[in-house]
Formats: structure tokens, C-alpha cells, sequence
């Protein structure tokens, strides 16, 4: 039986995006809370150093990044789909939008107007991912000021997209679609209701937002990152499926090193063991649990020999 672990915590927005996922595919899993700043020392042996939350592990397979986490959960379980055909392709591109323009600005609006109620350290740590120097007081302010507009101007939209009487984003179905401008939304509500007169005009957004808190998180059972880091250590990464590659990509067996291109750009090194349209694979070796195989996605992260 798939035994799947996710490694996150709980006001981390893309891990909410994730645990949706789980409900909404009514699927058991085991739950290890990380911390959310640096140092992370019971999840660099499975990840090498990538720095972001969530991970999805299954056994020694190692899963970053939600785009193909939610994937990689598609692949497994393809029923119910938050993929159906005839909306994938607008799906995905809400799904860019969502997540290239609608959150980064909510982000760092809802993030300084928060700020007491984040933990200390997390507005340095992310600066840190971001290769900026540590953000004071005023430079927050001056942030949280600047995107409120970029903002509002786009919660409209959201509401537009609703207009017509359809229940999901993308149009009859559930779809990542949903999942991607959720968790953008859910910020307003992670920490604190104080910002939830931003979005409480919107009529269509909130019955929306209702249906899909409404889905839950599946089945989760909490696990300790010490019996996580066992199980890896018990398991053997699975056989690569039959890799589709162009001639300028490096070479199966070579040893490469990857990153994120935007940022949080840790690289993590390793032997490059599959690679198709969407999905990176390379195998690592770890004192802490020997052999694993570590996910990425190929849009979005940079691949290169070492």
C-alpha cells in the first residue's frame, strides 16, 4: 500500500493547497510538521537542501515543489481528477496567473500587515531565500503598502471568473485551478481575520471558498521526522519510468546539480535518473538514509551539469 508523508506546517499556503488535494482525493496520510524557517535538519537528508514546504515523501522518493506533488498525486490516483480533459489547459494557466501574479503580492500584503502574528525569524529567513538582505520595520511597511492595491485590483477578477453561475474556477469541475487561487485567498485567514474585510464584499468568492474548505484534508495521522527519515532509510527509491529527452538535455548517469530559477535557489546535487515533459529525478546518497530520489519539476527549475 502507497504510504504517502507530507512534511509541512500548518499556515504554510502551499502546503494548505496541498492537504486540499489529499481531501479531495479521500486519501490517508502521514503528517510531519517541520519548521518553517532554516534550519530544517530532519528534512535536508531527503531533499538535499531544497528549501521549500511542502515535500511529499514516498519512501525514498522525495517529491518538491506542489506543482508535481499534485501531479505525482494525479499519477497515483487519478480518481477523482483534478485534471478532467476538457479543462486542463485553462486550468493550468489560471494556475500560472494564480501563482505568478496574484500571490506573490498577497504575500507580502498580508505578510506586513500580520506581521505580529508570524513567528520571529520567518521575514529574514524568506528574504534570505529571495537573496535580499533582512527587511526593517519601515521597508515592510513600505511592501505591505505597495502591493494592498496590486491586490484589490485583482480580487475583482476572481469574482468575475464566478459570475456566470459556475461552481469551480475553470468551469463544471474541480480542478488545480481551484487549488491555486485558494491558497492564495487562505492567506487572509492562515494567522489572523484581520484582513477578511478585504475579501468579506465578494459574495461569489466566499460561497466558493466555503466549498472547498468544506473538502477537507483527508486522513491525516501525525509522524515524527525521526520515523519518517527510518522509513527512507528502509526503502529503495522506485525504478524510473521511460524517460522522454532532448538532445541538449544532459545525459542519464550524469551528475548535475538543480535549483529553483526564481527563488530559494539551494541547489541540490545528485545523478540525473529520469527526465520527461514534466518531471526531473535525480538520485542522491545521504549518511542519514542512504539512497533517495529527489522530484522537481522541469518548468520552473534549472538543470545543469555539474
Amino acid at each position: 500500500m502507497t504510504k504517502l508523508i507530507l512534511h509541512h506546517y500548518d499556515f504554510s499556503n502551499y502546503s494548505e493547497k496541498v492537504r486540499l488535494a489529499l481531501g479531495f482525493k479521500g486519501l490517508a496520510w502521514r503528517s510531519v510538521v517541520i519548521p518553517p524557517i532554516a534550519p530544517k535538519p530532519d528534512l535536508t537528508p531527503l531533499t538535499g537542501g531544497y528549501r521549500r514546504t511542502p515535500v511529499l515523501q514516498v519512501g525514498a522518493d522525495v517529491y518538491c515543489d506542489t506543482t508535481l506533488i499534485l501531479r505525482e498525486l494525479e499519477r497515483r490516483f487519478p480518481t477523482p481528477t483534478l485534471f478532467p480533459v476538457d479543462l486542463a489547459a485553462i486550468a493550468e494557466a489560471i494556475t500560472y496567473w494564480a501563482e505568478n501574479r496574484l500571490f506573490r503580492p498577497i504575500s507580502l500584503y498580508v505578510s506586513g500587515a500580520n506581521l505580529d502574528f508570524l513567528p520571529a525569524g520567518l521575514q529574514v529567513d524568506r528574504s534570505i531565500m529571495r537573496g535580499l538582505p533582512s527587511p526593517s520595520p519601515e521597508t515592510m511597511q513600505r511592501a505591505t503598502e505597495r502591493n494592498a492595491p496590486l491586490v484589490r485590483v485583482q480580487l475583482p477578477r476572481i469574482e468575475a471568473m464566478l459570475s456566470d453561475g459556475r461552481p469551480w474556477i475553470a468551469g463544471h469541475a474541480m480542478t488545480v485551478a481551484d487549488l491555486a487561487i485558494y491558497h492564495a485567498l487562505w492567506f487572509f485567514t492562515a494567522r489572523s481575520p484581520r484582513l477578511l474585510p478585504e475579501i468579506a464584499p465578494f459574495e461569489r468568492i466566499n460561497a466558493w471558498m466555503s466549498c472547498i474548505c468544506a473538502i477537507g484534508h483527508g486522513e491525516a495521522t501525525p509522524l515524527s521526522s525521526a520515523h519518517a527519515l527510518g522509513i527512507a532509510t528502509d526503502a529503495v527509491p522506485k525504478a524510473p519510468r521511460e524517460p522522454m529527452c532532448f538532445d541538449e538535455d544532459p545525459g542519464l548517469g550524469t551528475m548535475v546539480r538543480i535549483r529553483a530559477d526564481d527563488y530559494g535557489r539551494d541547489p541540490v546535487e545528485g545523478k540525473l535518473i529520469f527526465l520527461d515533459a514534466g518531471e526531473i529525478a535525480i538520485s542522491r546518497e545521504d549518511p542519514r538514509v542512504g539512497t533517495v530520489a529527489v522530484h522537481f519539476p522541469r518548468l520552473g527549475y534549472d538543470l545543469r551539469p555539474l
